[in-house]
């Protein structure tokens, strides 16, 4: 009797799902894995710097295809529709809308996250968001229309978390001939030190950019936004930032997940629910090494990449599992091209009394981005060439064709 392959599928090509697949692609060895990755577009997109292509910078959007080339890994370009963990396949649609089933024996789920509206009425309608490559070319040509215009063009961020604050300062630097307004639930730059709430607000000032702290939008029409208070504010473009949350297809599988639809994993990204299903990046929740849960952003899928790939490998081989740092540093962030700020945070994940400022903080977080989109463009760099065979029990006997002659997917 032959033996087939242990199918490994992974769900999603940011910076956790494609570090993940090339790590396994490295350490499993082919006569005994398969890999195959499903993202809904043909590059790796820089999430990180979405804020910079809408206000009008190039960024590097590395072809997946090159990415993977050499690796092992299958790439599949298609939607994920659904996750049936009972019956272990994938519901996938190409660009076609064409219908299809994976069939996996281990799956990493690593969707990501998208711009959250909260319910707010027009948000999906009116408003722009940086959270996916298609979204912040959007708002770009918009930026470029009204750029073009004579007269005050106003843009309205609304959100005043770090992808607000970023996108807010991009687009003064980027737009000098474009009002930006920064709308602010409470006081901006709350989670940071005085000093670095200092240096932000300085910031604004240098850009030019209106902040309106305390204020809740509660509906965006084409032209404005209505505050809480009743306060309607004119708006040519607003950019809605107030939040991420992840795809509902975990929750719809049955897999538990939180209240947000995040994945409960335990200390190795393993789903507490399903054993052979796994989570990373922002669709994971799990605790760090600081008690806390992890935030979503990309050190924390860097993080969780690591670890997942840890686990995957060691229980696959037989191996022990290495603990991989969960922890949470603080925040690195842009305003602009020359500016910024790095904020350290304690145990507790407060932040710490002194920060880094200006160009130094720019030129690190520039660093960190570059190292972000190296390291996923060569996700099997530096790993050691050795790969490792499965234990006998992990390679299933080959399924028998299907009564109608077709074979399984995958």
């Amino acid at each position: 009797m032959k033996h087939r392959k242990h199918r490994i599928v992974v769900l999603g090509a940011g910076y956790a799902g494609a570090y993940v697949a090339g790590t396994l692609a490295r350490r499993l060895s082919p006569a005994d894995t398969e890999i195959t990755v499903v993202n809904a577009e043909p590059d790796f997109v820089q999430r990180l710097r979405l804020h910079q292509l809408a206000a009008g910078r190039d960024i590097d959007a590395p072809q997946l295809a090159d990415v993977f080339v050499g690796t092992g890994v299958a790439l599949r370009l298609a939607r994920v529709t659904a996750v049936d963990p009972e019956r272990q396949v994938v519901a996938v649609a190409d660009r076609a809308d064409q219908a299809d089933e994976l069939g996996y024996d281990t799956l990493l789920y690593a969707l990501g996250s998208h711009g959250a509206d909260h319910g707010v009425p027009g948000v999906a309608e009116h408003a722009f968001d940086v959270s996916a490559r298609p979204s912040a070319l959007r708002l770009r040509e918009r930026l470029e229309s009204l750029s073009s215009q004579r007269g005050g063009a106003g843009v309205l961020v609304v959100g005043d978390g770090l992808t607000g604050i970023e996108t807010a300062t991009e687009i003064a630097e980027s737009r000098p001939g474009v009002s930006v307004t920064l709308v602010a639930r409470g006081e901006l730059g709350a989670p940071l030190s005085a000093g670095a709430r200092s240096h932000l607000r300085q910031a604004c000032v240098r850009l030019g950019i209106t902040v309106l702290e305390h204020t809740s939008v509660e509906a965006v029409e084409a032209e404005r936004v209505v505050c809480a208070d009743g306060t309607a504010l004119a708006s040519d473009a607003t950019v809605w930032t107030a939040g991420f949350e992840v795809s509902p297809l975990a929750a719809a599988g049955g897999i538990d997940v939180t209240e947000g639809g995040r994945i409960v994993v335990d200390r190795t990204m393993r789903s507490v629910s399903h054993p052979n299903v796994y989570a990373a990046g922002d669709s994971a929740y799990v605790i760090g090494d600081n008690g806390l849960p992890l935030p979503m952003s990309c050190a924390s899928a860097g993080y969780t990449g690591r670890q997942a790939a840890a686990a995957i490998v060691g229980r696959l081989t037989g191996r022990t599992i290495a603990n991989v740092k969960l922890g949470y540093l603080g925040n690195h962030i842009s305003l602009g091209e020359r500016d910024g700020i790095l904020q350290l945070v304690d145990g507790e994940a407060q932040a710490k009394p002194t920060y880094v400022g200006g160009r130094k903080a720019a030129r690190v977080k520039a660093g960190i981005v570059r190292m972000s989109l190296w390291a996923t463009s060569h996700p099997t760099f530096g790993l050691p060439t050795r790969t490792h065979r499965l234990e006998a029990e992990k390679v299933e006997e080959t399924v028998p064709l299907l009564e109608n002659g077709g074979a399984t997917h995958g």
